[in-house]
C-alpha cells in the first residue's frame, strides 16, 4: 500500500515538471475577416505552425485568439506567420468582451470628481 500511494505521488511530481506554458494571444488582421472562408483560411493555415494548441476566431469583435505551448513558438512568430497566407496581424491589447466584464452598470468612481 505504502508502495502504491509512494508511485503515485512521484507520478504526480513528474507530470508537474513536465507542465507546459501555454500563452494566449489575441490579434486583429488586416484584411479584415468578413466571412466564414476568411475564418477558415486562418483557422486552416495557423493550425500547422509550431505549438499552436486551439484557435478561435470572432468575425463580430474582428479578433483571432490563438492559444500556443510558448515553450515551441512564440507571439512575434504567430504574428509573421499571418504573412504566409495574405494577412497582417496585430496584438489586441483590450477586447469588446474585457470591456464588456469591466462595465458593471455602475459610474466609474475615478470619473465622478
Amino acid at each position: 500500500m505504502k508502495k502504491t500511494i509512494l508511485l503515485a505521488a512521484l507520478l504526480m511530481t513528474m507530470t508537474t515538471g513536465f507542465a507546459k506554458d501555454i500563452k494566449t494571444l489575441v490579434v486583429t488582421t488586416t484584411p479584415q475577416m468578413h466571412c466564414e472562408n476568411c475564418e477558415s483560411k486562418i483557422k486552416g493555415n495557423l493550425r500547422f505552425e509550431k505549438g499552436v494548441k486551439n484557435i478561435e476566431t470572432s468575425i463580430s469583435n474582428q479578433t483571432v485568439t490563438i492559444e500556443y505551448d510558448a515553450d515551441k513558438s512564440s507571439a512575434e512568430n504567430l504574428m509573421e506567420a499571418f504573412k504566409k497566407f495574405g494577412y497582417e496581424a496585430q496584438p489586441v491589447t483590450s477586447t469588446k468582451e474585457d470591456d464588456d466584464k469591466k462595465c458593471d452598470g455602475k459610474p466609474d468612481p475615478e470619473l465622478l470628481h
